[in-house]
């Protein structure tokens, strides 16, 4: 029998056939192994079909219509496809909240941050990715990874403020934050909010009353004595009232000057760290400031030299802002030329070597004048920084146009050079990237 059921397999003729076959030849052997052979075969065909719905079963808990089953499965199959029905439903609705989830972070304005036990960055949010080269000096700041370990060993919220001077200074508070989910794995969550605006807020508020009551006392001081003086002992002289007044005059419009270069310095510190986003053609920009500029240079009989690089880029800017720094320049070039003198402006794209690696656009402003002393340079962005008080302030100079210069170009991410030698004339080089 053995024999024809092996043969049988091979031969591809069903095993149960074959069985049958072999009960024939069984019969004769014996009733006591044709009852053995009757129990094996009904227990090979009830296998089958537990293992056909168990099948069937499996289907249905992934979501497949489950095929009808033996009465004693039934009841199985009709749990095992509510069961999947709940399953799904709640795999859906898993669905939903993660993606809902995951688009709250992404819109939060703040950066926020995943690190893992190792300190390595395991999510973050379209805000932190914005930061660019800053994440990696904000993680490696001392200040923030003291408060990581005092979360991690303490299980509680701590914050850590901190202060990025480059590439421009900014102000960050640091929330960090150990949620109990994530405290197996040691991973931390940071949130970092940006107070640059509310500290330089801070910073205007102190800076305009000591720069304004420093630098408003002294013309303030000489009106009130002018007044004094045409109340008194020039009432009755129309010639002196008359010196006096153009004095007051004079007096009063510089105040009125220095109030709006310390607005004007408050609110370009106020963007500072929010790089422009306009596109400026800065030839053209130059060519028009310098043209408000020659009936000053007609007054003191000097000429101007303008070379614009026609193939100059336009560059991300605010042209306001840059309009500005071509004033101030050209400013103090016609206030410090000698007289008959020559001021040149330049402008095109950066030449390589001198500059950072990456492409950008020079702006020149050079005068022939007495120079400046090297010991002078370095200081020269300072507020109400002089290296000569007396003529700054006869030429009308509120000590305030370089340090102007130099915060829309901080803001601009440039760079501002300038160079001089006594008796040699003096220029001034800003340099504003492409991108």
């Amino acid at each position: 029998m053995r024999a024809a059921l092996i043969a049988g397999a091979i031969a591809g003729v069903p095993v149960l056939a074959l069985a049958g076959l072999a009960l024939a030849g069984l019969t004769a052997v014996g009733p006591a192994l044709l009852a053995i052979a009757l129990v094996v075969l009904a227990a090979l065909a009830l296998a089958g079909v537990f293992v056909r719905d168990a099948h069937r079963l499996a289907a249905g808990l992934h979501g497949a219509a489950v095929a009808p089953l033996l009465p004693p499965l039934a009841g199985v199959g009709r749990e095992a496809e509510q069961l999947a029905r709940e399953l799904a439903r709640r795999r859906a609705e898993l669905d939903r909240r993660s993606r809902a989830d995951e688009a709250i972070i992404e819109c939060l304005p703040d950066p926020l941050l995943v690190l893992g036990a190792d300190g390595a960055v395991r999510r973050r949010n379209a805000a932190a990715a914005a930061l660019g080269p800053e994440l990696g000096a904000v993680l490696r700041h001392p200040a923030l990874r003291a408060a990581i370990e005092r979360a991690r060993a303490q299980h509680a919220p701590h914050t850590a403020e901190l202060a990025l001077p480059v590439p421009v200074a900014r102000d960050l508070l640091a929330v960090v934050l150990s949620p109990p989910a994530l405290r197996e794995s040691g991973q931390i969550v940071v949130v970092i909010s940006d107070r640059t605006r509310e500290r330089a807020i801070e910073r205007m508020r102190a800076d305009f009353v000591a720069n304004a009551s420093h630098e408003l006392r002294t013309p303030l001081a000489g009106l009130i004595g002018f007044i004094d003086t045409l109340r008194g002992p020039a009432a009755d002289d129309p010639p002196a009232q008359q010196r006096f007044l153009a004095i007051m005059a004079e007096q009063a419009g510089r105040m009125n000057r220095l109030i709006d270069d310390l607005l004007s310095l408050s609110r370009i510190e106020l963007t500072e760290h929010l790089p422009p986003a306009d596109r400026v053609d800065l030839p053209a920009l130059i060519a028009r400031v310098a043209a408000g500029f020659e009936p000053r240079l007609a007054q003191r009989r000097m000429s101007l030299q303008l070379t614009l690089a026609a193939a100059t880029p336009a560059l991300p800017g605010d042209a306001d802002q840059l309009a500005q720094v071509v004033q101030n320049l050209l400013d103090n070039a016609v206030k410090y030329a000698r007289e008959k003198g020559t001021v040149r402006i330049s402008a095109g794209p950066a030449g390589e070597g001198r500059w950072p690696g990456r492409a950008g656009v020079t702006l020149s402003v050079a005068d022939d004048g007495p120079g400046i002393p090297r010991t002078h340079l370095p200081r020269l962005t300072e507020r109400f920084y002089r290296v000569d008080q007396g003529r700054s302030r006869a030429a009308g100079g509120t000590g305030l146009g370089l340090a102007i210069v130099k915060h829309i170009v901080n803001r601009h991410r440039g760079q501002l050079v300038i160079e001089s030698e006594e008796g040699k004339g003096a220029s001034f080089t800003v340099w504003l990237p492409l991108a």
